[in-house]
């Protein structure tokens, strides 16, 4: 697959090497000995796309990898037809330790510091967004911001990709959403997916209620986002655009790995709106990608036709605007 092909571009400016360690129980403090370790390629933008290049979006991916270890993301891109678009720099991209508790289900995350991006690399991932991001395409700008990258870094490239008519999908949190969302109104991404935790970050009040974070959705749609996509984990997740709110809620779901569920809603939102759908059906699609990608370890999905059938038990209910 080459990159000219490529209708959707995911940028990640701090990737990660994924390390999966699953205990039966998580205990603090305590010695363990570890059931499995598996290492995966990630970051959320890499995660989602290797989700859309399982369902068959042709799809590419830039960012900032370390060549001293970037043989387990060229395998990933290869083996998923992922078009290869990073700007690779000396040194070794972080890993990132997920500690899996067999028992309970939860993750414990400990991310460790990223490569200090260099000015050049970031030119580079300008340029590549700059020529492969055109008019229409679908960018998933995700992830945390390495050391060594102002604040403002998403919403600099989001306003250059608006200004060429791409339609943004931004997945971030802390200082670099808020700058994203302080952006001009012609300089906002189309799409945010934060969970409940950053979405109160950015309100600056606890959202306790459904109520609650619609309200607060509807304040980031009315700044000037056409659609504001909140991740609610078990609860599912709000869709919101000036015309509809909506609340997909998850089928019971059989539960190998939490590790990139949330980057696999991305993905869905995504190929919903790749393939035009209407918002329910997106709304559907994005559950069933994130429902499809727990029972897997790592970033992949289950047959088309598995990802399918969740999605038919996906249920969506209609909220007052």
């Amino acid at each position: 697959m080459s990159v000219d092909g490529a209708r959707v571009v995911t940028c990640t400016l701090n990737p990660a090497l994924d390390q999966t360690v699953v205990l039966d129980a998580l205990v603090p403090g305590a010695v363990h000995r570890a059931r499995s370790v598996r290492s995966d390629a990630g970051g959320k933008g890499v995660n989602v796309a290797a989700c859309l290049a399982d369902w068959g979006v042709p799809v590419a991916a830039t960012g900032v990898l370390g060549q001293d270890n970037a043989a387990p993301f060229q395998a990933l891109m290869e083996a998923k037809g992922i078009a290869d678009a990073f700007a690779w720099i000396p040194g070794e991209t972080r890993t990132n330790l997920k500690l899996l508790d067999a028992q309970s289900g939860d993750t414990t995350d400990i991310n460790l510091p990223g490569l200090a991006v260099t000015a050049d690399a970031l030119v580079t991932v300008r340029a590549v967004l700059r020529s492969r991001a055109t008019e229409g395409t679908l960018a998933v700008l995700a992830g945390s911001l390495p050391g060594g990258l102002p604040a403002g870094t998403y919403a600099d490239l989001t306003a250059a990709l608006v200004a060429r008519g791409v339609r943004v999908i931004l997945d971030a949190s802390g200082p670099a959403l808020a700058a994203a969302l302080a952006a001009p109104t012609d300089a906002l991404p189309f799409a945010i997916k934060p969970n409940r935790h950053e979405l109160e970050e950015w309100a600056g009040r606890s959202l306790p209620t459904l109520a609650d974070v619609a309200a607060a959705a509807h304040d980031l749609r009315v700044r000037g986002i056409p659609l504001v996509v909140v991740s609610l984990g078990a609860e599912g997740a709000l869709f919101v655009t000036e015309a509809e709110t909506l609340h997909a809620l998850p089928p019971p779901t059989t539960i190998a790995s939490t590790v990139g569920a949330g980057d696999a809603l991305v993905a869905g939102l995504v190929a919903g709106l790749h393939a035009e759908l209407p918002l329910a059906d997106t709304a559907r699609l994005a559950l069933a990608f994130a429902a499809g990608k727990l029972g897997q370890a790592g970033a992949n999905l289950p047959p088309r036709e598995t990802v399918r059938a969740i999605a038919a038990t996906v249920r969506v209910e209609r909220l007052a605007g």
